[in-house]
């Protein structure tokens, strides 16, 4: 019997797993590797996730990896912060994930992609690097009809692509700073009255093994 699934209800446990894992739903819902089964094995190596082979002889890797993907949750108390600003729910790693599942289910994730991506950009030491890093983002996010254009008035979509005459770490900043203050005052309310938010906020808390 096929499976299917309310996507505009993602569960944590879920995208966290893709996060982890390097595993990203497009938005026809399916699931695609985004690495090769090596580089998954690898990082479920480097997470601890499995430990010996042989280590219990007939345990459950999944109920293994359930409990590790639940741990990984921030506490309550922790995730209410995130409502303090989007800079906060920004710079907590499972934060960031839970608001880019999301963004997901809008079809929006672009505006973040685009906001992530302009913040790796200002890190490059190397102008050639630099360079083209620049062209790709305008490429990608900001010419018209782009694959992932995200929405930008005529004034600072014509001044960043004046800005890659003379590429600088700030030739993006205005055009981030729109963006940002979209999702600032658009996606970023509706997540914080999400039903994937207020699951984390009003989770109980596991009682401690003895």
């Amino acid at each position: 019997m096929p499976f299917s699934r309310d996507l505009s209800k993602p569960q944590p446990l879920e995208f966290h797993a893709e996060m982890l894992l390097g595993l990203q739903r497009p938005h026809n819902g399916s699931l695609q590797r985004r690495h090769t089964m090596k580089e998954a094995k690898d990082m479920k190596n480097r997470l601890g996730i499995f430990r010996r082979r042989n280590e219990s002889p007939g345990a459950n890797p999944s109920g293994k990896l359930d409990k590790v993907l639940k741990s990984l949750k921030p506490a309550p108390e922790e995730a209410l912060k995130w409502g303090d600003s989007l800079e906060k729910l920004l710079l907590h790693k499972y934060g960031l994930a839970a608001f880019r599942a999301f963004l997901r289910t809008e079809f929006s994730e672009e505006n973040l992609e685009f906001w992530l991506a302009c913040e790796e950009f200002k890190k490059i030491k190397s102008q050639s690097k630099m360079v083209s890093k620049a062209k790709k983002i305008f490429a990608e996010y900001i010419a018209i009809q782009s694959c992932k254009e995200v929405n930008l008035d005529s004034y600072t979509r014509e001044h960043t692509k004046e800005n890659l005459q003379n590429i600088t770490r700030s030739c993006f900043d205005l055009a981030q700073k729109r963006i940002y203050g979209l999702m600032e005052k658009d996606s970023y309310p509706r997540f914080l009255r999400s039903d994937l938010y207020l699951d984390i906020i009003n989770q109980k808390k596991a009682s401690s093994p003895l």
